[in-house]
């Protein structure tokens, strides 16, 4: 299994409930894939570079995690169609 971490960007404006929900989804997700996470890092609320779809701000998440490299995709592609996460980036480590 490889070394991972990836980060995300759930738009400010989902409820707090729900961002811990779309938190524990993803982390659960890695796990069912085969993965074990060993650290969740939520930034909280950050100003970003640049406006992305007219707003200014995102809440920021970073997990470390091992994983067979065919689980990737998939957590990828279930990032790309939630509609509350803005960005991801997905890195060996």
């Amino acid at each position: 299994m490889q070394k991972y971490q990836m980060l995300y960007i759930i738009d400010k404006d989902v409820a707090d409930e729900a961002k811990d929900e779309l938190v524990e989804k993803f982390n659960e997700l890695i796990t069912s894939l085969g993965g074990t996470v060993s650290t969740v890092d939520k930034w909280g609320i950050r100003k970003y570079a640049y406006p992305i779809k007219f707003k200014d701000e995102g809440y920021y998440v970073l997990v470390l995690f091992e994983a067979p490299p065919a689980a990737i995709k998939e957590l990828d592609r279930q990032m790309r169609i939630n509609v509350n996460i803005v960005r991801q980036l997905i890195t060996k480590k």
